[in-house]
């Protein structure tokens, strides 16, 4: 079912595109501190707007959570009182 979105500040038609994860793969950054954070991007939903580019492309919105985590060194921690 179509309905209305906001892209880039005006209200397009678009409709919701079902999908089907293949992969979801981790983005690894190693800090100078010894410290690793990985990070993905998990899609929750995607639009397919009634919005082209010049070479006829459609535009897609693409609505995602991100999940990270840290792998840090001991060194790094710190004791908290109360805790």
């Amino acid at each position: 079912m179509k309905r209305d979105y906001n892209f880039n500040g005006q209200m397009v038609p678009g409709e919701e595109v079902e999908f089907e994860t293949e992969r979801e793969g981790w983005n690894t950054y190693i800090l100078h501190d010894g410290t690793t954070i990985k990070l993905k991007a998990v899609v929750t939903s995607i639009i397919r707007l009634d919005a082209w580019k010049p070479d006829g492309e459609p535009l897609y919105l693409v609505n995602s959570s991100n999940v990270a985590t840290a792998d840090v060194p001991r060194q790094l921690y710190r004791r908290i009182e109360g805790a």
